[in-house]
């Protein structure tokens, strides 16, 4: 849903920015939601944070666990990249809403959503990546 809601919001930002168009208030709930949903999103995330063993895992055992790329990866970058994220997207929902005309509210909100969406795609544990090594489906 926070991707989802994040392009669209993007798209519907950048469409307003380039065309010029007025912003209404479908652009300010769209604006709006995304940023709820993401901290919805973000919500949920710290509870399974919190209850996830290799989480427990990492925090008891930090020196040893630190030195693996997995457990630092799921131990501490992705919570602070996740959130990291969600703080870009609230930091653009809300200057985007204080912003005196159309084109800049329009423009805060393109450039900070897509700010936002590019970290929360970096925390993300694709099977490509670098920092974690995780398969599309796993069989336990």
């Amino acid at each position: 849903m926070v991707v989802v809601s994040l392009l669209f919001a993007i798209g519907r930002s950048l469409y307003g920015w380039i065309s010029k168009r007025s912003f209404t208030a479908i652009d300010n709930t769209v604006r709006h939601l995304t940023a709820t949903i993401a901290h919805i999103q973000l919500a949920i995330g710290y509870v399974l944070y919190f209850k996830s063993p290799l989480v427990t895992y990492f925090r008891s055992h930090y020196r040893e666990a630190i030195t693996q790329a997995d457990y630092r990866f799921f131990g501490l970058l992705h919570v602070l990249l996740m959130t990291t994220g969600v703080i870009v997207i609230t930091i653009g929902s809300s200057a985007a809403k204080r912003m005196d005309t159309d084109a800049r509210k329009f423009r805060t909100m393109a450039l900070l959503f897509l700010l936002g969406l590019l970290i929360i795609f970096i925390a993300i544990p694709w099977p490509f990546s670098p920092l974690a090594h995780r398969p599309y489906l796993r069989t336990f």
